[in-house]
């Protein structure tokens, strides 16, 4: 028996309706382009993507689209996140408003270097 879960991002961003699809299609090209050797996954029923570990999540709701950098993703960009509404490593960016890309792409590339970071530590 098959269950509600997807398998991957293509099946996930399929389950929603075509508006919604265009903004998660959107949000994953954008993380694609600042993390092109990040691998694809679902973890936690959500859209992840990985390099040196979870590098960033996104997922629809009702009226947003969530974002999740962890926790040091959100406390770098406090500033810049501040009109989100946002949780201790989430961000609600509102379906009705276009997505913010430059944010998004310098809370990416932030998440990379600290991945990097954390990874290069560990070999040592």
């Amino acid at each position: 028996m098959k269950s509600n879960k997807p398998d991957n991002i293509d099946e996930y961003i399929l389950s929603f309706p075509k508006e919604i699809q265009n903004i998660l299609n959107h949000v994953r090209k954008i993380i694609r382009e600042e993390a092109p050797n990040a691998k694809e996954a679902i973890k936690y029923a959500i859209p992840t993507f990985i390099l040196d570990g979870n590098l960033v999540h996104f997922a629809a709701f009702k009226n947003h689209i969530g974002f999740y950098a962890l926790p040091s993703g959100n406390n770098k960009f406090q500033k810049e996140i501040s009109k989100f509404k946002s949780g201790k490593g989430s961000i609600q960016f509102p379906i009705a408003e276009p997505m913010p890309d430059e944010l998004i792409r310098k809370i990416v590339r932030f998440r990379i270097k600290e991945n990097e970071t954390k990874e290069k530590k560990n070999k040592n």
